[in-house]
């Protein structure tokens, strides 16, 4: 039986959804015909989040026991909210972010997409938690990564060095990972 994956899309249009297309592409080329990879798409539903916390709960409480989780940008960032704030039931194998954005400041739209302070309590240790960024990303900057290993420490971090935004579109970094958990 093929190992579970959901894969979020980081931004909140039909486009960002297409781009990240070719990530999921790559995560199905690495690990092959093992693993099933679900990759719905999450519309703006007009709320303060996009709705995205509760997009990402209903699709996670539809998905079975040993699921794996990974997000992309603004999708990795709600996934991570959404972990934290949710009871979630099932046993989650893993998760994976990727350029994952730390929100911060105090403009009215940034408040929706923050993580509660105690964040890293609810999220837990006993999950395998993976975190990627590249050097050179030029959306969400690299110095967002080291605000998460402050906070998450027992997490693995990985740092590409080149790759931009999109990991030019290889997640061969991420496949390894993922099949090293079931090794």
């Amino acid at each position: 039986m093929a190992k579970q994956i959901i894969f979020f899309h980081g931004g909140g249009s039909k486009e960002d959804f297409e781009a990240d297309k070719k990530l999921v592409e790559s995560l199905e080329a690495h690990l092959g015909q093992s693993y099933d990879i679900q990759y719905p798409f999450l519309p703006d539903e007009g709320t303060p989040d996009l709705g995205r916390r509760r997009q990402i709960s209903q699709a996670i409480s539809e998905s079975g026991d040993g699921v794996i989780l990974v997000g992309h940008s603004f999708g990795a960032s709600m996934l991570l909210a959404c972990l934290s704030e949710f009871e979630i039931e099932q046993r989650i194998a893993g998760v994976f972010l990727i350029a994952t954005p730390f929100w911060q400041g105090s403009q009215d739209w940034v408040e929706a997409f923050k993580l509660r302070s105690d964040f890293a309590e609810k999220i837990g240790s006993k999950t395998p938690l993976f975190l990627y960024h590249c050097l050179d990303d030029e959306d969400v900057p690299v110095e967002q990564l080291e605000i998460y290993k402050q906070h998450l420490p027992w997490a693995t971090f990985r740092e590409v060095p080149t790759g931009g935004h999109q990991f030019n579109d290889d997640l061969s970094v991420v496949a390894a990972d993922i099949i090293r958990l079931f090794q």
